[in-house]
């Protein structure tokens, strides 16, 4: 009887003083942010691109509005597909200069 209530105090007490971890469940972590895309978005209402690529999900494209609103893109849009190779070329070139 006495070993089963020193199992149980010395079990809470591990518990207890256990560190807290910072790791969120594997669920929230491989979540696509982008579950649905806008396919027709004018480049004047854009503030801001933000590229996200995470395990099991495609390429993901958030742009926040002038609005202060985020919607996910889709990254097949031709002028973004032109942004994007042009920030490509923009990079190339910088790194044969230097």
């Amino acid at each position: 009887m006495d070993m089963k209530l020193l199992a149980v105090v010395a079990a809470l007490t591990v518990v207890i003083y256990a560190p807290p971890t910072q790791a969120k469940p594997i669920s929230l972590v491989e979540r696509c942010y982008c579950r649905s895309t806008v396919n027709n978005l004018p480049r004047g209402y854009i503030r801001e691109l933000r590229f996200i690529h995470t395990p099991n999900c495609p390429f993901q494209v958030i742009a926040k509005l002038k609005s202060n609103k985020e919607v996910c893109v889709n990254p097949e849009i031709r002028w973004l597909q032109q942004y994007l190779k042009n920030a490509i070329n923009k990079l190339k070139k910088s790194k044969q200069v230097n």
